[in-house]
């Protein structure tokens, strides 16, 4: 990196003019890795979280009369007597696991190459938009804390997506 002058006064950081595209997609993946890594780390404190807290209740929140009917009015669907707060629980844990699936999922996109990275934006901006979607349903139905992680991990993977997909131009073509 060399610096000069902004005319407008300050110092501007440039790269020297012999980088190559290989030195620009690393300093690229690097980035990308960087996000993917701060998802994961975000994803791995959701799924801990949500696996750990969503059974909870305030006694404040008048909802244990709801809570006691969930667990005692027994139905049979397909041959097994469950109850809703079954349904809940089932719901609630698959949840953790998918949060934790995804944790183990950016992880490993932090890990690639940068070759195979910009080869998979289809998966990047997929992952990313699926976490668009469960920050809606956050802001939607949810609470701060999972308002903010999903907000976070979003705003991380979209930033990993769009670095990832920039290192395509870099790579050196295949002729």
């Amino acid at each position: 990196m060399s610096a000069g002058r902004n005319p407008g006064g300050g110092t501007v950081w440039t790269r020297p003019a012999g980088w190559s595209a290989e030195a620009r997609s690393v300093e690229a993946r690097m980035k990308a890795s960087m996000y993917y890594r701060i998802a994961a780390v975000l994803l791995l404190l959701l799924a801990v979280g949500h696996t750990l807290g969503f059974r909870q209740s305030d006694p404040a929140w008048g909802v244990d009369a709801l809570l006691t009917a969930m667990r005692s009015l027994h139905f049979d669907v397909q041959g097994f007597s469950r109850t809703y707060w079954d349904l809940f629980q089932a719901a609630g844990f698959c949840v953790g696991v998918f949060y934790f699936f995804a944790a183990i999922l950016a992880w490993q996109l932090s890990s690639l190459p940068a070759a195979t990275l910009a080869l998979m934006r289809g998966t990047a901006w997929a992952f990313a938009l699926c976490f668009a979607a469960i920050t809606v349903v956050s802001w939607k139905y949810l609470f701060v804390l999972p308002i903010v992680f999903s907000t976070m991990i979003t705003l991380c993977l979209i930033a990993a997506a769009w670095l990832s997909e920039k290192q395509l131009s870099t790579l050196p073509s295949r002729s």
